[in-house]
């Protein structure tokens, strides 16, 4: 074969198997009912158990990457703290290790009619489930189909004096293996393909198992390249997450680098025992590199917290999503102490309501990322509090309530739901200031002036109405429902000063309708707020 030729197979075959790891792994992830985000979130109670989390999700994902990623996106969320993130990272790592564990079973000569079965099933069915399948199956075939032209066109490298020289150099000096295994993951961005280019390597015989370990070392360390990606631009917490996965993977091969003649000798009696071909021995090596790696680390999982914290100093500005005060057992104890509880719940939920409509106003006014990028989170944490306040209440409903407690339950049931409107909008206005942006639509300084003015008198009011739903404030609530006439009053003559400046020419029809959408949905929060105030006066009747 030329060298065009063994090329295209390598690089061809090599697309298709990341294709096919990719395609099972969505498939994999529909058939679990992309439940993988709540595992995360409901079974990391600590590390052990984030250590379990992170193995099933990576199985269902088939990407250590993927879970990684989730899991910065739950720390940068404030679902997840960083002691559970580290547990979570650890399980990936053992979890990446059952993709090397299917290349080792050899089934490539069925490729071929596994990838027909898995597009008969993507095809000729009309039913979901059976399409998920699938994927499932055709991606399945997809990664052998890609590994065994992979495989072919490096078959004349051990045949190449060159190559071998290089392979006998990676022996004699194990840094050296580590340094390529992470170059060619950070460029393929996937671990799973570069353990299955080295399984294959090993199988033709191109390379040896003194060279073949530390490569792999350096294919765990690259891994670690796209979480910390993933962090950029996010929390600190984040960003100490994303660090402890470089670190963890980082001491786990100093540690084996440091016995590798034994570790070398152990593989090699795992191989004879069991009889292994060679890529089984890649994969029983890879799974007790991360076994034996996180079995050692995990006792110090709150050191490697630590030492990242350390490393990135700061107060970390997640938002928190989690509840902190819905406690069931006060369900069972006192029907009154749980609508307090709930009511201390929908209070955080109007200050996350209030600070995002403030990132909001800043967005609009100086069009920084960061202030966009910090609305989708408050957004998310309030529609997580509408979830669990409302389960938290209808759970509490089920128990006899006196007639004040059961219409204070119909008030918090009815101000949850105008706060997560609440979010809604202010979500409507990060979608509305990203159209201007990436349309370039210039608002004229009077119009900017008029937003601006808009914006401190709505969140004034949502502010107010918190305040007088906390201290039960009649006085308080009676003056949002003035600024809510308010704020009615300004809508009408902002909308008739837009009109003026679209005829006098100094306004585009693209800067209108961004202008009239903004204060559309200012005046609409500005409903919800008094909806919140006129609950607080109607308690006062009960």
């Amino acid at each position: 074969m030329d060298l065009q030729t063994l090329l295209f197979m390598f690089f061809g075959g090599l697309g298709i198997f990341l294709f096919g790891i990719k395609s099972m792994g969505d498939g994999l992830q529909k058939v679990a009912g992309d439940r993988m985000r709540d595992i995360l979130d409901r079974f990391t109670s600590n590390p052990i158990m984030g250590v379990l989390a992170g193995i099933v999700v990576t199985i269902l994902l088939q990407t250590s990457t993927g879970t990684t990623v989730l899991t910065i996106g739950l720390v940068n969320a404030g679902f997840m703290n960083l002691q559970q993130a580290i547990g979570v990272i650890m399980g990936a790592n053992i979890g990446t290790t059952v993709t090397a564990f299917i290349i080792g079973i050899k089934i490539s000569a069925y490729s071929l009619p596994i990838i027909a079965v898995g597009v008969f099933l993507l095809f000729f069915f009309k039913n979901k489930k059976v399409n998920n399948y699938g994927q499932v199956i055709f991606g399945f075939g997809a990664l052998f189909y890609g590994l065994n032209l992979m495989g072919d066109g490096m078959k004349p490298l051990r045949e190449l004096q060159a190559f071998t020289d290089f392979t006998i150099s990676m022996s004699d000096n194990p840094i050296l293996g580590v340094v390529i295994g992470t170059v060619f993951t950070v460029a393929v961005q996937s671990s799973s393909a570069s353990i299955g280019l080295l399984q294959q390597l090993y199988a033709q015989g191109a390379m040896d198992l003194t060279a073949a370990l530390p490569v792999l070392f350096g294919d765990n360390i690259g891994t670690t390249i796209t979480a910390v990606l993933a962090a950029m631009g996010a929390s600190i917490a984040a960003k100490r997450a994303a660090l402890t996965h470089v670190i963890f993977n980082i001491i786990g091969t100093i540690i084996v680098l440091s016995i590798l003649p034994l570790y070398m000798r152990f593989v090699a009696f795992i191989k004879d025992a069991l009889e292994l071909n060679p890529e089984m021995t890649i994969a029983f090596a890879h799974g007790i590199f991360n076994v034996s790696n996180t079995l050692i680390q995990l006792p110090f999982v709150a050191v490697l917290a630590l030492i990242v914290t350390k490393l990135i100093p700061g107060q970390d500005s997640a938002v928190e999503y989690k509840a902190k005060h819905l406690d069931e057992r006060f369900i069972q104890q006192s029907s009154s102490i749980a609508l307090g509880q709930a009511e201390k719940e929908v209070l955080r939920m109007g200050e996350l309501a209030e600070k995002g409509l403030q990132e909001a106003a800043l967005y609009l006014k100086t069009n920084q990322k960061k202030h966009g990028e910090m609305i989708p989170q408050f957004e998310d944490a309030i529609n997580n509090l509408d979830r669990k306040i409302t389960e938290y209440l209808v759970q509490i409903s089920a128990s006899s309530l006196s007639e004040f407690d059961s219409k204070k339950h119909s008030m918090l049931m009815n101000t949850v739901r105008d706060l997560e409107r609440i979010g809604d909008h202010m979500e409507n206005l990060m979608e509305l200031v990203d159209y201007q942006i990436s349309n370039k639509v210039k608002l004229s300084d009077e119009a900017m002036e008029d937003l601006d003015e808009m914006f401190i008198l709505t969140i004034s009011t949502i502010q107010q109405a918190v305040k007088a739903l906390e201290n039960g404030d009649t006085e308080e609530a009676e003056a949002v429902v003035k600024k809510e006439e308010a704020i009615d009053k300004m809508e009408r003559k902002l909308r008739k000063q837009h009109i003026v400046r679209l005829n006098n020419g100094e306004c585009t029809g693209s800067a209108g309708i961004v202008f009239v959408d903004i204060v559309s949905n200012l005046e609409r929060i500005g409903d919800h707020a008094v909806n919140i105030a006129e609950a607080v006066i109607g308690e006062e009747d009960w």
